[in-house]
């Protein structure tokens, strides 16, 4: 009879809705920390003994193996069985830090060869995460445009592990990063996401996506500075589309179908943009006046197939070549076509007199 009690008390407990660890619904402070520093018998520190003392009570080596430790079973970073940057998790939006652990992703010219091999570090954010094997960014010891230390970079240098009132629990304004670390001049972006539960909310498609609403360009700047409007580089970010620009993006349907698209069905989830109405579930292109470019155009939040965490190679001509020469994993192309050529022609279209010749090989 008890067993049939604890069964049916599991069972209605399914029936309600499951609270967010961090936002104070069924939060426990010994979920991440250990009061004693100590952990299945053994002191914290010795579990990672190269990155000195457990200052924050941790029950694990750094804050990030702390995040992974939980967060491994959803969709990012890693899946539950062993991480393989072959067989990323089903993608929510902002990436897959899997891709951290390939060893090439230099799929220009003669990218195969070994001398010309482009490591996981370029795949994006690097976490300081040993027990997983990720480190440090071994390349850059800053943030390009900016000054944050590579060496202090993790989950928590971005999301305040606490929880805010922000999207995906991003620091805002003045918010003070890892115990000084860094303070934010910037607001956090004004974005709405898809649940990071694989049993819930699907996984991104051009009719389910983050909406991304406004700031992220000012936002990604805490750490990167002006990076796209200094002068060294020209590219705008957090700039209005413009008209011509609105124009294209909304015709554009893809190498092959260069102007079959029209703005009620022209978003591409692989090629984002703000604008204050934009929705998870939207299919629209960007209307007239608002719609900006931003950072997260061209790049993930957290890493990709592709170095700087592109959302698409930048480096090939075909979508389809994606992955040949490195022998990592390909990124889905969204047109399904061997003859698409990269996606920043969704917005500078420059496939229209270009000529695809296929050649046949006996």
């Amino acid at each position: 009879m008890r067993k049939i009690i604890l069964l049916a008390l599991g069972l209605g407990l399914l029936a309600f809705p499951a609270y967010a660890f961090h936002d104070g619904g069924v939060a426990n402070c010994s979920g991440c920390h250990t009061m004693h520093n100590s952990q299945d018998g053994v002191t914290v520190d010795q579990i990672g003994p190269d990155f000195g003392p457990n200052s924050w009570l941790l029950n694990e080596a750094t804050p990030s193996e702390v995040c992974i430790g939980c967060h491994d079973h959803l969709d990012q970073p890693f899946p539950i069985t062993d991480p393989d940057p072959m067989a990323p998790p089903g993608l929510k939006g902002a990436g897959n830090f899997v891709f951290l652990l390939e060893d090439n992703l230099n799929d220009g010219h003669d990218g195969h060869l070994v001398e010309n091999w482009i490591d996981g570090d370029a795949a994006g954010h690097n976490l300081n995460a040993p027990g997983y094997g990720l480190y440090p960014d071994a390349t850059l010891s800053t943030a390009p445009g900016g000054g944050f230390a590579a060496a202090d970079l993790g989950c928590t240098s971005c999301h305040d592990p606490h929880g805010t009132t922000d999207f995906r629990f991003l620091y805002g304004a003045n918010r003070v990063v890892q115990d000084g670390v860094a303070v934010f001049a910037n607001a956090a972006p004004d974005a709405e996401g898809l649940s990071i539960f694989p049993w819930s909310g699907g996984f991104e498609s051009n009719s389910n996506h983050t909406a991304y609403k406004s700031g992220m360009s000012a936002w990604c700047a805490n750490c990167h500075g002006n990076f796209h409007n200094s002068g060294a580089l020209i590219h705008p970010s957090g700039r209005a589309m413009g008209g011509t620009i609105q124009g294209i993006y909304n015709r554009y349907n893809g190498t092959e179908d260069q102007s079959g698209a029209t703005v009620d069905d022209s978003y591409l989830a692989a090629v984002p943009f703000e604008h204050p109405d934009n929705t998870t579930d939207q299919v629209s292109g960007p209307p007239a006046g608002s719609a900006q470019v931003s950072c997260i155009s061209c790049h993930r939040a957290h890493a990709s197939s592709a170095p700087d965490a592109g959302r698409w190679d930048f480096s090939v001509t075909l979508l389809h070549e994606d992955g040949d020469e490195s022998g990592s994993y390909e990124i889905p192309d969204p047109y399904n076509s061997t003859n698409q050529r990269s996606l920043c022609n969704k917005c500078h279209n420059k496939d229209e007199f270009d000529h695809i010749e296929v050649v046949v090989v006996p």
